[in-house]
């Protein structure tokens, strides 16, 4: 056989082979998956309630799938810089993003230029949602219910309101009230809810809302007092009415806080699927059940739920956003 031909019959055979020796050597990774330790970026400090969810489910994945976890908090700038960590993370599956609705939606609004699009960067696997968040008014201002509270916001000049990031849920509410009861506000951003509470404890804020968990001591030392719930009733405040019974109103009433957990979108799928089964199973184990029953939040949700619920609750909360004129800061 002419040599010149004999190379090219090789290099044809070398081509026709090479699919099968790439889909043979995907199979073996996704199957080999995972080999090394897992990393969770949480883009808030630690302490707080998203940074206890990545460790609890964090610390069932590495039980189930027989590799370390380790989970590292990237906070600042209302969550971007922890997300920018994981969308230019190499897409193997060993770096998972736990972060909340306010980095995923709100920032499409309040940050300029978002460097990160979450619709297109990320593939979502799992989802928690609060059944409800208290709304808090600083003793001082002497109110005890919702009516109360917008009675003292229009007698002073303005409120101070604590919220932790640009369009987190508490200033959305407060700018949401302000809108429907015409009275001025201040929100007065921080880096984590824990800092904020600490300062309606002070009375240096006239109030704040977040989750339940942060706020129970709060509400426990009289220094904050519950006058409202978003969301749902909490059994811990039974007969704390929420919002809606009071009879503030808005779509934003409609949606509920989320912590959810995200891969980079080119993450093979087997590799999403074997994570998101991992973390829908987390919900079965009795010192996640315990976390989740203390922060008052439900799910997991499932692959196919938490895609739902968060392509709802982003047109939902879109929606509110353009109407209480929310903009970069």
């Amino acid at each position: 056989m002419n040599p010149t031909r004999r190379r090219v019959l090789a290099a044809s055979a070398g081509v026709l082979a090479a699919p099968a020796l790439v889909t043979r050597a995907a199979a073996q990774g996704a199957a080999a998956f995972p080999n090394k330790p897992i990393r969770i970026v949480v883009p808030y400090p630690p302490g707080g309630q998203t940074d206890g969810i990545a460790r609890s489910f964090g610390d069932f994945v590495a039980r189930k799938l027989g590799q370390s976890v380790l989970v590292e908090n990237k906070g600042g700038a209302g969550g971007t810089i922890g997300c920018m960590e994981v969308k230019r993370a190499a897409p193997d599956g060993y770096t998972m993003l736990c972060t909340i609705s306010s980095s995923l939606i709100q920032n499409r609004v309040t940050v300029k230029d978002l460097p990160y699009d979450p619709e297109k960067d990320f593939t979502y696997l799992a989802m928690t949602a609060s059944t409800g968040g208290p709304v808090v008014a600083a003793e001082k201002t002497g109110a005890t219910n919702l009516a109360e509270f917008v009675a003292y916001a229009k007698k002073v000049d303005k409120v101070n309101w604590g919220a932790y990031g640009p369009g987190s849920t508490p200033q959305v509410l407060i700018e949401t009230m302000a809108k429907q009861y015409g009275f001025k506000v201040e929100v007065v951003q921080y880096r984590g809810e824990a800092a904020m509470w600490a300062d309606v404890v002070a009375q240096q804020l006239d109030g704040g809302s977040g989750s339940p968990a942060a706020s129970a001591p709060v509400i426990a030392s009289g220094k904050g007092r519950i006058i409202a719930v978003v969301g749902d009733r909490l059994a811990a405040w039974p007969n704390t009415p929420t919002m809606q019974e009071q009879g503030a109103v808005g779509g934003f009433y409609d949606t509920r806080a989320f912590a959810v957990f995200a891969v980079p979108a080119a993450t093979p799928a087997d590799i999403s699927k074997k994570l998101a089964d991992a973390l829908f199973e987390a919900g079965t184990d009795p010192k996640v059940k315990q976390l989740m029953e203390s922060y008052m939040i439900v799910g997991p949700y499932d692959f196919e739920k938490t895609n739902a619920v968060f392509k709802r609750d982003t047109q939902v909360m879109m929606a509110v956003l353009k109407e209480i004129g929310l903009k970069p800061e």
